[in-house]
């Protein structure tokens, strides 16, 4: 009778073990995407890929191993092993990132060209080669039809204007691109112009971002614009980019 209870599968093994094993490629699929991305050895779209990839797979693991361990009765179940929480847990944790970050997103337009002056948008120079050479996006501003919906969707996205010198904003513009951590590109002082190239976080996708710096009056008007290399929407990104630089160049002017 020992013998035959022993053979007896408890409840809800398989369930988590499906959940450890789902688990555990999710993370896999995960890890290599952010790092394949970095390394090189995978596109940005390849890397996205596996990343959704692996997050389906961590969402199943959630619920797999999450059953498994209600049908085994919980921290006192025979089949509870801490392994199984790990599971769960990480599950949770990716999918909850992944619906945070789908609903910073909602409302945004299918557009990747963002600008704080739609009639005369700052141009690309010397980020032009770079474009024509990775780019699916042409430098070219996208148009009336991308400003209709720029304005509809972030209507607070204008110009800076402050009261400090040409020279000072320009300096402390460049300063803030490398707290950023963006890659420099060009900055040309004489044009007003300073250019760098962006990347998004995990999967890193690259954006292009010109800052147009000019007199305004006794003060100084500042324009950015930012746009994504490939891909016909970015999920807010470039928006919350030049919102987010300004933002942090008031800051630094204000000190």
């Amino acid at each position: 009778m020992k013998d035959a209870l022993q053979l007896t599968p408890r409840k809800g093994s398989r369930l988590s073990a499906i959940g450890i094993w789902t688990a555990g490629i999710g993370i896999l699929l995960a890890v290599v995407s952010g790092f394949g991305a970095r390394a090189g050895f995978l596109s940005p779209f390849a890397s996205m890929g596996a990343y959704a990839l692996g997050s389906l797979l961590l969402f199943i693991a959630a619920i797999t191993a999450g059953l498994g361990l209600i049908r085994s009765g919980g921290l006192r179940g025979a089949s509870s092993r801490p392994i199984a929480w790990l599971a769960l847990l990480a599950g949770l944790a990716v999918t909850a990132n992944n619906a945070f970050v789908i609903g910073n997103a909602r409302g945004a337009p299918a557009i990747h060209d963002i600008s704080t002056d739609t009639e005369t948008p700052p141009a690309f120079v010397a980020i032009v080669p770079l474009r024509q050479a990775e780019a699916a996006n042409p430098s070219e501003y996208a148009g009336a039809e991308t400003a209709a919906e720029q304005h509809r969707a972030f209507p607070d996205l204008k110009p800076l204007l402050v009261e400090q010198p040409v020279d000072v904003v320009f300096a402390k513009a460049r300063e803030v691109v490398a707290d950023k951590g963006w890659t420099l590109v060009d900055a040309s002082e004489a044009e007003g112009r300073i250019e760098a190239t962006a990347e998004t976080g995990w999967v890193r996708f690259k954006d292009d971002v010109v800052i147009r710096i000019q007199p305004d009056g006794s003060g100084t008007r500042i324009d950015m614009r930012s746009k994504s290399r490939v891909g016909r929407g970015d999920m807010g990104v470039n928006a919350r980019r030049v919102r987010n630089y300004l933002d942090a160049l008031q800051a630094r002017l204000a000190r």
